[in-house]
């Protein structure tokens, strides 16, 4: 459901596109602005994973380190049928993580230190299964073409503004003068109505991957109920200790670092906490019941951080 869901917003966005760019400069100037949009959406998409590391100040977490959270990582990519992805620190108190990379070859988990720090075994594997989904299900490839898309609407939009100032797109495909109350709704289109929608669009889009995530995340760890305990956590420690991210970020993370209520929601890359809780303890039910948290193996990694702590 979440792909077809998926498959038919991105037709959504493409349709938008086209629209769009027909209403500014006619089928040559569509082709322009995506071409150009594509263009630099496509080296973000390339260098995407070193970029946001670097964002974030993230280091290497190395095997030695963090002897279990590797061995953890492994055993999940054997049962999920992926390489074992690169590992990295985040010198954060907050607790979130994200995954990042091109293709599942090229593929990178990052954790906030607070994060490792804060949740139990069961906990911790219920994120990096959910991490893994994403890299499983190649969202990120997914999440750049709809920017990609968005990003297009949203400049052909701006070229409209400014060739409106200085009357640029007075004229019709065929030569003809536009004016009256057809082309003022039109400019109103594409100013307001088209980039928005574009964004809408575009972040439902993300919030149905999570949903999916979540999903696969359980069948790959095997534990619904260890999935949506750490998310409640996070949801709860975020009030007290928020992700440092920007916009440009933001869907990456697990739980949205950027809070916010209200209209707001409509606005959000993530789906609600509660809403995917209910979701992963309705499919418990239908998983076989695992040894508890007693009899499994304890976490026994003691990571150095940046942040001067031993984790």
């Amino acid at each position: 459901m979440n792909t077809t869901k998926t498959t038919l917003l991105m037709a959504l966005l493409t349709c938008l596109l086209v629209v769009v760019g027909k209403l500014v400069g006619g089928t040559n100037g569509m082709i322009m602005a995506f071409g150009l949009a594509l263009v630099m959406n496509g080296l973000t998409y390339w260098f995407s994973d070193r970029i946001v590391l670097m964002m974030h100040g993230a280091r290497e977490l190395k095997k030695s380190d963090a002897a279990e959270v590797h061995s953890m990582v492994e055993r999940l990519c054997e049962r999920a049928g992926l390489p074992k992805p690169r590992l990295y620190l985040i010198p954060q108190s907050s607790l979130n993580a994200f995954a990042t990379g091109r293709s599942p070859r090229h593929a990178a988990v990052a954790y906030t230190a607070g994060l490792l720090h804060a949740l139990d075994y069961e906990e911790l594997e219920g994120v990096t299964a959910h991490e893994l989904a994403h890299i499983k299900n190649r969202d990120l490839l997914v999440s750049t073409m709809a920017a990609v898309m968005a990003g297009a609407i949203t400049m052909i939009a701006d070229m409209a503004r400014w060739a409106a100032i200085f009357g640029g797109t007075s004229r019709s495909d065929d030569g003809h003068d536009r004016g009256g109350l057809g082309e003022a709704l039109g400019y109103l289109f594409l100013l307001i109505v088209a980039p928005l929608a574009a964004l809408v669009v575009q972040l439902a889009i993300t919030r149905s991957r999570e949903y999916l995530a979540d999903a696969t995340g359980a069948r790959i760890g095997g534990n619904p109920l260890g999935l949506a305990s750490a998310l409640r956590q996070l949801e709860q420690r975020a009030h007290f200790f928020p992700t440092q991210a920007s916009p440009a970020t933001a869907h990456l993370f697990i739980v949205n670092p950027l809070r916010g209520g209200g209209l707001l929601t409509l606005f959000s890359t993530h789906p609600p906490i509660a809403e995917r809780i209910e979701r992963l303890e309705a499919m418990a039910s239908s998983f076989a019941v695992r040894p508890p948290r007693a009899v499994r193996a304890p976490r026994t990694a003691r990571i150095a951080t940046p942040l001067g702590e031993r984790l």
